[in-house]
């Protein structure tokens, strides 16, 4: 019985630190080539060997960069965003992120566009429509089977797919 107890015991702590979890009142705002710090598609980290390249379709094979505080997702750490119906990872900080965060405001800034392209005002612009101004749940852990739309948020030089956003979409484990 001994044994039996000490063997269910693992099993449960095992998956403590696995369980998904859907943490809400996200601030999501969104960043790109232009204004990137610095200009560009440099990221902190080089997670799933990108070589510290943002970018990604959204799959979670592909997540999307997503940048925010330190602390406040681990590097490198896969999400799913209902608002994009994507897949995100943990590749870059925010400095308005860190400054949130520490005010006790989570905030995630998520990549589009091009890794390659400047896209200019015109991207820009287009972050400014995707951010609708409301506070969102990301799923935390998530199961890697949910529905994506890989459909990028800004295609060079000007197209911004605002119909991509779903602020509506409820998050689920």
């Amino acid at each position: 019985m001994t044994t039996r107890m000490l063997l269910f015991i693992g099993a449960v702590l095992a998956g403590v630190g696995t369980a998904c979890s859907t943490p809400g009142n996200f601030i999501i705002t969104f960043y790109g080539f232009p204004d990137n710090s610095p200009p560009g598609s440099g990221t902190a980290y080089n997670c799933g060997g990108r070589n510290y390249i943002a970018g990604g379709s959204g799959t979670y094979d592909d997540p999307v960069t997503i940048a925010t505080a330190p602390g406040e997702l681990d590097v490198c750490e896969i999400v799913y965003l209902p608002l994009l119906t994507k897949y995100g990872r943990r590749e870059d900080d925010c400095a308005q992120c860190t400054t949130d965060y520490s005010n006790g405001e989570p905030h995630i800034d998520i990549w589009t566009g091009s890794s390659n392209i400047n896209g200019g005002q015109n991207q820009i612009d287009c972050e400014d429509n995707l951010t609708y101004g409301g506070r969102y749940t990301i799923v935390r852990n998530p199961p890697t089977n949910y529905g994506v739309n890989t459909s990028p948020l800004f295609v060079p030089p000007s197209t911004c797919n605002t119909q991509d956003v779903y602020p509506d979409n409820p998050a689920h484990c």
